[in-house]
């Protein structure tokens, strides 16, 4: 139980300031701080940590380096196309092999942030496809469980 209570505190405090919001691949409104924004140089990587208002997703998408999301707030849904929509919260880990499409977003009901990193930048950024539909989201985040 006190480690469920100090999970909830914790949720509550911002870790890293609100960053900019995205103007582009997103339906609704994200915030992104890029943390370490370069992805060609010394780390080979991005790390950015991104907010998500409620029902807010971004487009179908690939990494050619892949990609890791580590879930901090919120409640939120990863889905790779073709398969079923995994619900997400504070404290899970996706790990996302390179060249799968797939959107993440928030629950229609809850924000949701993450820290995403981008690893092998030098094989180049995400390649932005479709927006995921009204209809894609709702089947996705409509009243489903899937851990």
């Amino acid at each position: 139980m006190e480690q469920e209570r100090r999970r909830i505190r914790m949720s509550n405090k911002e870790v890293f300031p609100k960053g900019g919001q995205a103007a582009a691949n997103f339906t609704g409104a994200a915030f992104v701080n890029m943390l370490v924004p370069d992805g060609s140089g010394t780390y080979n990587c991005q790390v950015y940590d991104v907010i998500f208002e409620p029902g807010c997703r971004n487009d179908w998408h690939i990494h050619p380096g892949g990609q890791i999301l580590l879930c901090t707030d919120g409640i939120g849904y990863y889905q790779e196309k073709d398969q079923p929509a995994r619900r997400l919260q504070g404290g899970d880990v996706v790990e996302i092999p390179p060249q799968v499409e797939h959107w993440h977003g928030a629950a229609p009901d809850s924000s949701f942030t993450h820290i995403g990193i981008s690893p092998n930048t030098r094989k180049g950024g995400a390649t932005w496809l479709l927006p995921v539909t009204d209809e894609e989201y709702q089947q996705a985040t409509g009243g489903n469980n899937h851990v």
